[in-house]
């Protein structure tokens, strides 16, 4: 529907951070500099640029051409999904609250507002498609990317920064940390 605009869905909230230049576009630089924005280290960012956009650009982009530029279409980025994960974000990526609740009630065993790593491992081997190992990949990158970035001290992954993942504020909430941590030093 050409003009008609809706409210973007919870996955394009969520990788709309990604989109440096707001123009519906991520290309890898744009992967990458969101990477660095959130603190994350030049190999990091740089393999997740490759692995992320390598993976979305042809999924994302339906009927249209190679792109040596691997870029991801953001309007599109529900075509993107992955086997093997939450169902947090139905198919049209939208977010689904009772498989966001699912997660804490049926992992969270030690705290029942966060993960530990070892409750992750469990979550992670509990969507497990059969022999889908793309999915298994995808998931366990994205989740321990998380993790490492966002467990507190004591090795837990908080329930509120789960549910900021999924509706895009904790990618902006890292960012302005990065920033006042850099300016700090």
């Amino acid at each position: 529907m050409e003009g008609h605009h809706t409210e973007p869905s919870a996955l394009q909230k969520h990788v709309m951070f990604f989109d440096r230049n707001n123009d519906g576009v991520i290309y890898p630089s744009e992967t990458f500099q969101g990477f660095r924005a959130i603190g994350c280290g030049l190999a990091l960012s740089s393999a997740a640029a490759a692995f992320i956009n390598l993976g979305l650009s042809r999924k994302t982009r339906p009927g249209k051409p190679f792109s040596f530029h691997f870029p991801i279409e953001v309007e599109n980025i529900q075509l993107g999904k992955h086997g093997s994960d939450s169902d947090v974000y139905d198919k049209e990526g939208r977010f689904v609250p009772s498989k966001f609740e699912e997660i804490f009630a049926k992992h969270a065993k030690t705290h029942p507002q966060a993960l530990t790593s070892d409750e992750l491992k469990s979550f992670l081997k509990s969507n497990r498609e059969p022999k889908d190992y793309a999915g298994w990949l995808a998931a366990f990158t994205e989740w321990k990317i998380l993790y490492i970035l966002c467990k507190d001290k004591n090795g837990l992954l908080h329930k509120d920064t789960v549910r900021a993942v999924y509706d895009g504020s904790l990618f902006e909430r890292m960012e302005k940390e990065h920033a006042s941590s850099k300016k700090q030093k």
